[in-house]
């Protein structure tokens, strides 16, 4: 679920909020107070802090967040490797809600692609396949690009329901007997109204036991030649139709108004052939939405397993859209259980799931939302089912102002195990006038289970002063990706006028995640400072990210704001701009690279290239979505053939076809020679090529051949560093030195990296220390800086170094591995396994729980070892190492 969900006391604290567009109205640099007389500086500033400055309570999140998330990969692991398949699909979607409790995007769609490879049913394989085609919205480009390399992308679009629900023949016949001594009648004649139709006795009498019964048996319609079926619900044209199935066995050229008619009348006389080729050729003709509405009622009054789930497929296909049809919400409102078993069999867990997940992104409140979470906690098979669909259900309920439905549905997730649910207690409790019971609840909890960071961010906002800083400053260091504790302490100190503070405090989180709150935060505190240059640095950076984003809870477009705080900035050529984008790249500074791009988008005709750039700086920046969303928009600005297929290129390269990224730069390079033809060709053939030694040579070739092309210092500094480091995996250092060394006179900072390997492989550690030195004072963005530096240095350098990273960006593991591979030297095994743990706590990484399982196992700790094992091979299944671990363990090798 991407909707936020806004905390209740949020709202209401801001519905007095700032107007942002009367506070820009400034004159001379100077805010205007047109309520009151001027005020002191002080005043005037804390007033404008006090408008413009308001954090939001963190919001509980609605996902499934199980207080030892490694724990339960674990478990989920152990039952795939003995489950019967028919389950497999429902762990994997567990897992999956695993990994977006964590926030692990990538992982989620490997568990979703998983549970529908591991599909038992057609029903399986729809819902997940349309899950996965409503996860990828947008990415349609890829499977076109692909088709233009002959190609085919791996699709999850319509199944042939027919051929996975094959019609389970009766083999048994029917005998012709004689009855009361008289021979059976070869013909029988059924009139209906005043038309006679003929049929073949004994083909009709094949059809079904009632009709064998009926015509040789012992009733005395077997007597009869002619026999009025008026009263059937069957018209003439219709019998005409059976008679013609009875014979051929087809029912070719039926108008559909017929075959509906057929399909009742075979269900009602038990001919399940006629009713299979019924359901099977109306569900051939459900093409729409509309089709898939009139038909399904009859699907499934009718028991027609084949037209249902062609139904269910049409609807699924035209996620999220047929959530707004009220047709279709009232199918799976009212739908009973043996309406789902039909529509859906089994997999009416893994729909609904499906459904309140799109009905959630939509609208969080709506009814509709309701309903399908509803019915999702109905149809939970185990505790974890209902973990997930309580806990869910009673965040909308909260949304809604639901408060005791709200506490009822947290209390019976609490109590079924999910931990994460005392969040919402604690808020209806402070609702409700009882914070102090809110306290000691968190208290409670953290008292008694090992505290996580989200306990001690919850505890904060139910007390003041320094116990609210010390849970904050817990919460922090239990889990440094929490957002809230950082805007707390930023907007704290800005309302004390620590100003310096405030910003390094902020800065502390957008130098490792680019949260939209943080940049939305600080963007405030520069315009209470009126520092305009900045403020809109942070807006266009937002912008870039998410260009439909609102600011003050929604209230206004950030698009508004920017054109507000542009009138109070000074007008930047295209010359300007270059200048300030060249300057800021070489002082790794993206977030600023990344509004410069933004302004110059507005005038600049070379709009691929500017795009293209703003991706280079978003894959950067870890915002791969956005970085995608940049490099589709370069290709459709691009100004020529070769160009586009340059961006074509990398698209297919980022998500994994180097082959077909290949191939476009090849075809780009036939039509002109360019810079980026020759630099994306060198980066897919680097990758694609089975032979190392071979490759070398022929990327060097093309990297010289990039760098002979008119291109910008910009680019030719990332081919120079990049050609050093061919040269480098060469052996080929005094080349490799002059790459570097001219990469390095045209402001590519990064190269600064480069030499200081040439250096240390050359066992001058000294040079390559002071390289890294200057690469640390040059850039913005330097936790990688530090890091590779700590090579460089002796023992104490390299902790102090590593200690900064992870100050600078806790998200790094190598630090926690390092810190913990020395305490296991020192024979500190549990603090070694704790510096492990802290890390664990709050990023789920293949390396470190591969680390910490090698030492559950050397301190002969099997059960924790096979713990962090299946938990590792959760995250990465094919991870050699891994699994030659988890061998070893299960051996109780030593």
């Amino acid at each position: 679920m991407r909707t936020f969900f806004p905390s209740e006391s949020y709202k209401d604290t801001q519905l007095n909020a700032l107007n942002p567009q009367s506070w820009l109205q400034v004159e001379r640099g100077k805010a205007i107070k047109v309520s009151s007389p001027p005020p002191s500086t002080s005043t005037s500033f804390s007033s404008s802090i006090e408008s413009l400055i308001k954090v939001p309570e963190p919001s509980i999140l609605p996902f499934f967040k199980p207080a030892d998330y490694v724990e339960v990969l674990a478990q989920i692991h152990e039952e795939l490797d003995s489950c019967p398949q028919q389950e497999r699909s429902n762990l994997y979607l567990l897992q999956f809600q695993v990994f977006r409790g964590l926030g692990e995007i990538k992982l989620m769609r490997r568990s979703l692609l998983a549970a529908w490879q591991n599909a038992s049913t057609v029903h399986e394989k729809l819902v997940f396949g349309a899950w996965l085609k409503y996860e990828k919205q947008g990415e349609e480009v890829i499977a076109d690009l692909l088709a233009t390399c002959g190609k085919c992308a791996q699709e999850f679009g319509t199944i042939d329901v027919s051929s996975q629900l094959p019609f389970e023949v009766n083999t048994s016949s029917y005998e012709t007997v004689s009855v009361n001594g008289n021979q059976i009648l070869t013909n029988v004649v059924f009139r209906i109204g005043d038309e006679k139709i003929v049929c073949d006795r004994q083909k009709i009498s094949s059809l079904s036991a009632p009709f064998h019964a009926m015509l040789n048996g012992c009733f005395s319609e077997s007597l009869c030649e002619d026999i009025d079926l008026s009263e059937n619900n069957i018209s003439a044209s219709g019998m005409k139709v059976i008679r013609e199935f009875s014979v051929t066995g087809s029912l070719s050229g039926a108008r559909p108004h017929l075959l509906l008619e057929i399909l009742v009348f075979a269900n009602k006389f038990c001919c399940e052939r006629l009713k299979d080729a019924c359901d099977r050729i109306l569900a051939s003709l459900v093409l729409s939405r509309d089709d898939a509405v009139e038909l399904l009622d009859c699907a499934l009054e009718e028991n027609c397993r084949v037209l249902a789930a062609s139904c269910l497929q049409v609807f699924l296909n035209d996620l999220p859209n047929c959530i707004n049809d009220s047709r279709v919400v009232e199918i799976f409102r009212h739908a009973d259980r043996q309406q789902r078993l039909i529509m859906v069999g089994p997999a009416s867990f893994s729909l609904y799931c499906l459904l309140s997940e799109v009905a959630v992104n939509l609208d969080p409140r709506s009814d509709t939302t309701v309903c399908f979470l509803q019915r999702l906690a109905e149809f939970a098979e185990n505790d974890r089912q209902r973990m997930l669909a309580f806990h869910q259900l009673a965040c909308v309920r909260l949304m809604r102002k639901e408060y005791d439905e709200a506490e009822r549905l947290f209390e019976a997730a609490l109590k079924v195990g999910h931990l994460y649910s005392v969040t919402g207690l604690a808020r209806l409790a402070c609702i409700k006038g009882n914070k102090l019971w809110s306290y000691e609840k968190l208290s409670s909890v953290i008292s008694s289970t090992p505290p996580l960071g989200w306990m001690h961010q919850e505890r904060s906002l139910y007390c003041e002063g320094d116990k609210r800083w010390q849970d904050l400053e817990k919460a922090t260091e239990l889990d440094p990706t929490l957002t809230y504790p950082y805007m707390f302490r930023a907007a704290s100190l800005m309302r004390n006028e620590n100003v310096q503070a405030a910003l390094a405090e902020i800065n502390r989180i957008l130098g490792f995640k680019l949260a939209l709150e943080c940049l939305e935060l600080r963007f405030c505190f520069y315009l209470a400072l009126e520092d305009y240059q900045s403020a809109i640095c942070d807006v266009q950076a937002i912008l870039t990210l998410s260009p439909e984003y609102r600011m003050f809870e929604g209230r206004v477009a950030a698009s508004q704001l920017r054109t507000l705080v542009r009138e109070h900035v000074q007008n930047w050529t295209t010359a300007d701009c270059w200048l300030q984008l060249y300057d800021r790249w070489s002082s790794v500074d993206d977030i600023g690279s990344l509004s410069v791009i933004y302004q110059m988008l507005e005038s600049d005709s070379a709009k691929g290239v500017l795009y293209f750039r703003q991706s280079l700086l978003l894959l950067r920046l870890n915002c791969p979505e956005a970085a995608m969303r940049s490099l589709q928009l370069a290709r459709q600005h691009a100004s020529s053939d070769h160009e586009q297929l340059v961006y074509e290129g990398w698209i297919l390269y980022d998500t994994g076809h180097c082959e077909e990224g290949l191939r476009k730069a090849e075809e780009s390079i036939k039509i002109k020679r360019s810079f980026e033809a020759f630099f994306l060709k060198a980066y897919a053939l680097a990758d694609s090529s089975q032979d190392p030694s071979c490759s070398s040579s022929t990327v060097i070739s093309l990297l010289d051949d990039a760098l002979k092309c008119p291109s910008d210092r910009l680019r030719k500094g990332q081919a120079l560093n990049n050609l050093g480091s061919v040269y480098v995996d060469c052996g080929k250092l005094d080349l490799a030195a002059e790459c570097y060394t001219e990469a390095l006179n045209i402001r590519h900072t990064r190269a600064h990296q480069g030499l200081a390997r040439v250096h240390s492989i050359k066992n001058n550690k000294t040079a390559a220390y002071e390289e890294m030195t200057r690469l640390i004072e040059k850039a913005q963005n330097n936790a990688s800086a530090y890091e590779k530096r700590s090579e460089y240095c002796d023992r104490e350098l390299t902790k102090a170094d590593l200690e900064m990273v992870t100050l600078l960006d806790p998200l790094r593991v190598y630090p926690y591995r390092y810190r913990a591979a020395v305490l296991m030297d020192s024979h500190k095994e549990q603090e070694a396994i704790a510096e492990l743990s802290r890390a664990i706590a709050f990023k789920a990484d293949v390396h470190l729980l591969h680390l910490r399982a090698a030492f559950h196992e050397h301190i002969g700790d099997v059960l924790g070892a096979l713990r962090d094992c299946r938990a590792a091979l959760s995250v990465d299944p094919s991870h050699q190492e891994m699994l030659e671990l988890q061998s070893r363990v299960n051996s109780h090798e030593p």
